[in-house]
């Protein structure tokens, strides 16, 4: 199948388009709603750690059920009804705002429906590919989409940070409910038939099926590197993250705006990073990428604590920061795809998807809470020194295991 062959398929474009637009959505609501609870409810570090725990908890308890599941439910109906939860939470969160009603109990339960459903839209739209399209177009289609969801992190917290600070939380809450709608409408263009897995007449639990994925990935040196490293990247990023979104309006002094602009910056860094990736495996090898992509992309965060609020290059240093964090983070992720795809058979893909987010970011909400109570204790600054620092556990992990060995041509399933 020649590249331009994959462009002129219906239903890919329906897939990159829902999933471009859901993804702007993703973003744009993870810059609104602490935005809104640090901004207009003056929420303190440990309000925002649960926040941002409440979003991610659906990631831990749900991620194993919904590949169990996935595996066996046609992927665009998963997406469709994701889309549409996501959008009708979004929606009565703009309208409770609108009528003063929107406050930090309202934004918890609205972060947590939009992440449960997020995990359900993420697991489905990575087993979809693999339906979609021939094998030998999985990195070309995972560059695609994993391009598209970069361009949305161009826009998404941009976007989100602009409403928040010059219009209003529930405009943006609107806005966000908005993409995601109109990603539902996309999304339900698809009308491939999808060559689902032969079900026998009595199937198995689904604690049996989540038991199958968990144990394939573990069995697989790579796979299980992946698990680990991602784990170490994901709990860091994440307390890392509640430090900084506390440290550029509160230390730094910068605007909603500005603060979504330097968020925004990591979208062009990771649309870099998916052209990259569609090129530089195959040239290095997927081992030496993932591990020199961490390194660089982890390892330029430990910068930000050093900048002050004083200096005219304030906002340039940040932005410059966050490019190259984008473009070794979005590297990373779709090379990552690559090899995961490429060493699971068809009937394991969502459970392995899953098992991987699973482990991979199951610990992202005591990551949360961690940055919060950190940052009350240690200050802004030792703290996001700290969280950034645990980020370069992930590459040592991939440096010191078989995943770094991988070459150009990827083994099969």
């Amino acid at each position: 199948m020649s590249p331009s062959s994959l462009w002129r398929d219906g239903d890919f474009r329906g897939l990159w388009v829902g999933q471009t637009v859901s993804q702007l959505g993703e973003h744009a609501s993870l810059v609104v709603l602490p935005l809104f609870a640090v901004l207009t409810l003056g929420a303190d570090a440990g309000q925002l750690g649960v926040l941002r725990a409440v979003g991610q908890a659906p990631i831990l308890l749900l991620s194993l059920f919904v590949g169990a599941w996935v595996d066996r439910w046609r992927t665009r109906t998963v997406m469709v009804l994701a889309d549409a939860g996501r959008a009708l939470a979004l929606g009565a969160a703009a309208v409770a705002g609108l009528l003063g009603r929107l406050g930090l109990p309202a934004l918890f339960v609205v972060a947590c429906a939009v992440g449960a459903l997020s995990v359900f839209f993420d697991v489905a739209y990575q087993a979809s590919l693999v339906r979609l399209v021939a094998r030998d177009q999985l990195v070309r289609g995972n560059s695609a989409l994993e391009g598209s969801r970069s361009a949305a992190q161009i826009g998404g917290p941009a976007l989100g940070g602009a409403l928040v600070s010059l219009l209003s939380a529930p405009i943006a809450a609107a806005a966000g409910a908005l993409f995601f709608a109109l990603s539902f409408l996309s999304v339900r263009r698809i009308r491939r038939t999808e060559s689902l897995p032969k079900r026998s007449e009595r199937p198995p639990r689904v604690w049996r099926r989540i038991h199958e994925g968990l144990r394939f990935v573990a069995g697989d040196a790579s796979l299980r590197t992946v698990c680990l490293a991602s784990a170490a990247f994901q709990f860091s990023l994440a307390a890392a993250m509640t430090v900084y979104l506390l440290f550029l309006p509160r230390e730094l002094h910068l605007s909603g705006a500005v603060v979504g602009l330097a968020l925004a910056a990591t979208g062009p860094g990771a649309l870099l990073g998916s052209v990259l990736a569609a090129r530089l495996p195959l040239r290095f090898g997927h081992g030496a990428v993932l591990v020199s992509a961490a390194a660089l992309g982890d390892g330029v965060f430990l910068c930000v604590p050093a900048v002050h609020g004083s200096s005219t290059l304030t906002v340039p240093v940040l932005l410059v920061i966050n490019f190259v964090f984008g473009a070794g983070g979005q590297l990373v992720n779709v090379t990552v795809m690559a090899v995961r795809q490429a060493l699971t058979p068809d009937g394991m893909q969502g459970r392995a998807a899953a098992t991987i987010t699973f482990v991979g970011m199951g610990l992202t909400p005591l990551g949360s809470l961690l940055g919060g109570f950190l940052a009350q204790e240690w200050g802004l600054r030792t703290s996001l020194l700290v969280t950034a620092a645990g980020m370069l556990l992930s590459p040592a992990l991939m440096a010191l295991s078989p995943l770094a060995r991988l070459g150009r041509t990827l083994p099969a399933s």
